[in-house]
């Protein structure tokens, strides 16, 4: 009976390609105005977002529908990711840090806070 010589596994190593949790740096954590927990937003798409959403309500108090639209119309071509859900995420989030109001009105209108009272 020959032996062979056994042979050793290599020792394990990790994969050093595999991606690493990224770091929440560059990230904003949203607000909710009925306490609901955040989301973590890319910071560049928040300031991006915030300040259409800002300068489309200057001056004006419209409804959901109007107010969506306008972003759309605005920021459609060059947005990556589903802007519908990010604008519904930003406008949240200008709620509860008290930027914009919903009116009282039928259908519901929003305005930055402090316009037209």
């Amino acid at each position: 009976m020959i032996l062979k010589p056994i042979r050793f596994l290599k020792p394990y190593r990790f994969n050093t390609t595999m991606q690493t949790p990224k770091s929440n740096s560059n990230k904003v954590l949203t607000l909710h105005p009925q306490g609901k927990s955040g989301r973590n937003i890319d910071a560049g798409k928040y300031d991006l977002l915030k300040e259409a959403i800002l300068s489309t309500l200057k001056g004006k108090e419209l409804t959901h529908n109007e107010l969506f639209t306008s972003l759309r119309a605005k920021l459609k071509a060059g947005f990556v990711g589903n802007l519908d859900w990010y604008a519904e995420t930003l406008k949240l989030d200008l709620e509860a840090r008290n930027l914009i109001e919903r009116t009282d009105s039928k259908p519901q209108r929003y305005k930055l806070k402090g316009e037209f009272t």
